[in-house]
């Protein structure tokens, strides 16, 4: 047996991102368009419905990276999230509620009322700050349209300085071309971001990660390692079998996580980047018929399926000596 007791010891964390799909609760939002999620509505949005999801979700993000580190993840960001008590009723959830996770959420402007939020484990993770940057759109009538907020999260990992930047950029919904310069927009601002970031913080340890609605090679996301020198590990992931979401029989990598080259940084008690995957476990996966092997949903349409989201999570090991 080869032990060294003075070797030091290397532990192996876990970052993931993870689009939800509608975790809504049960109640009406007159301010929102949540109408299709309470009990009365067409999809039925049930209690029992709810807390299903509640512990579907729980059991996925409880294993993203265990596989590598025998641990559940240290850091998670959210998609697809309706308030502050979805999250509550999230981490104290069957799989979540042994572990000490905290959150950072703020209400955005989205006409839906879907959130990005982020959650961490509080032994490892002190939050210092956080802040979010709105932004919004001209409608055809002049009209402010106004889309998911950009979450910025900075604190000490471990005692190492990281700041977090969660995403959910516009949707396609549309079409991809009728869209894009909403993405090229919310790209341009988040630039703006991590550059004010680095101008005050020198060598500043960037993570940012979302639902990006585009793939690794469009512009927005092009234009985003090009200016700020970003690194993106899932450039390769992307294939005519494996994603993260399905649309049309064709996979799209809209779930990245990119960051600051420092992270390749090779320096004692220092965060190092060791690899990034797609989270696509086979319980995660739908078992049969036509769709076979996309992301098991809660629902198609307002057909209710009791799986875990329309999207795979996505997640980056990182190791510390």
């Amino acid at each position: 047996m080869n032990f060294n007791p003075f070797r030091p010891k290397t532990k192996k964390h876990t970052f993931a991102f993870y689009n939800i799909e509608n975790l809504f609760d049960i109640y009406k939002d007159d301010l929102t368009r949540d109408k299709d999620f309470n009990p009365t509505s067409k999809k039925r949005w049930t209690i029992k419905r709810y807390n299903n999801k509640l512990r579907n979700i729980g059991y996925a993000i409880s294993n993203i990276g265990r596989k590598e580190t025998n641990a559940h993840p240290a850091i998670i960001g959210l998609a697809e999230v309706e308030n502050e008590a979805v999250l509550n009723d999230l981490i104290t959830s069957k799989h979540l509620k042994e572990y000490p996770y905290k959150f950072v959420h703020y209400d955005s402007k989205d006409e839906r009322g879907i959130d990005v939020a982020f959650i961490y484990d509080s032994k490892k993770f002190t939050v210092t700050s956080s802040d979010v940057f709105t932004f919004s759109f001209k409608d055809h009538d002049g009209s402010a349209d106004y889309t998911r907020d950009i979450l910025l999260v900075s604190g000490l990992f471990l005692g190492e300085s990281i700041h977090f930047l969660i995403n959910h950029w516009p949707s396609r919904r549309t079409g991809n071309n009728e869209t894009e310069h909403k993405r090229i927009t919310a790209s341009n601002n988040l630039q703006s971001i991590i550059a004010t970031l680095k101008d005050n913080i020198p060598n500043a340890r960037i993570v940012v990660m979302g639902d990006f609605n585009d793939n690794p090679s469009n512009k927005s996301i092009e234009l985003l390692m090009a200016n700020q020198g970003l690194f993106n590990p899932m450039e390769t992931l992307l294939s005519i079998d494996r994603g993260t979401t399905s649309h049309n029989d064709e996979w799209d990598l809209f779930d990245q996580i990119l960051f600051t080259p420092n992270f390749f940084e090779s320096k004692s008690k220092t965060l190092r980047y060791v690899k990034a995957d797609i989270y696509d476990a086979e319980f995660l996966k739908q078992a049969e018929g036509r769709y076979k092997g996309t992301p098991y949903r809660t629902y198609v349409g307002k057909t209710y399926k009791g799986g875990y989201s329309d999207h795979f999570p996505v997640y980056m090991i990182l190791k510390k000596k």
